[in-house]
């Protein structure tokens, strides 16, 4: 079996361009957790998720640098949760978007999708042909279509 078979498509993406308030929004309004950010020739540049989301929303903690010397304190969130949900908003995708986002061919053997997916734990791959977003495969995709004609 192969990506192009398993495969969704359309796929929700945004525009390298687009802010955060666009990701939440399709999060929203498909309900997805993450999704691929391509450039204005539908490259897959980067990769956003929800733990990209949670991680500059939640609280950040002191970080407190002992040294024989001197102690030093780092502070963590001056702003309140709030606060901090309105400016991601505004926020540029590309600022919280993981560069490194790992992708199928759209004939690579499903075995090997499932590798990718497992050991990178990793909800998600884009899939690409000549360079370009043609799909996305989830774990739960592999899943289905593996054991689909073995029930």
């Amino acid at each position: 079996m192969k990506a192009y078979e398993i495969m969704k498509t359309p796929v929700i993406k945004v525009k390298q361009d687009d802010r955060v308030q666009a990701v939440i929004e399709k999060f929203i309004d498909h309900g997805i957790s993450g999704l691929p950010v391509v450039n204005d020739r539908n490259e897959i540049v980067a990769y956003i998720s929800d733990g990209d989301i949670v991680r500059y929303i939640g609280k950040h903690q002191d970080i407190i640098v002992d040294t024989f010397f001197y102690i030093h304190v780092v502070k963590g969130d001056e702003k309140e949760f709030e606060e901090r949900a309105k400016e991601i908003l505004k926020l540029n995708v590309m600022s919280l978007a993981q560069k490194t986002v790992h992708k199928a061919a759209w004939d690579e053997d499903v075995e090997n999708i499932a590798t990718i997916l497992g050991k990178k734990r990793i909800k998600k791959l884009p899939v690409e042909r000549n360079g370009v977003l043609v799909g996305i495969v989830s774990r739960g995709d592999v899943i289905r279509n593996s054991f689909k004609a073995l029930l």
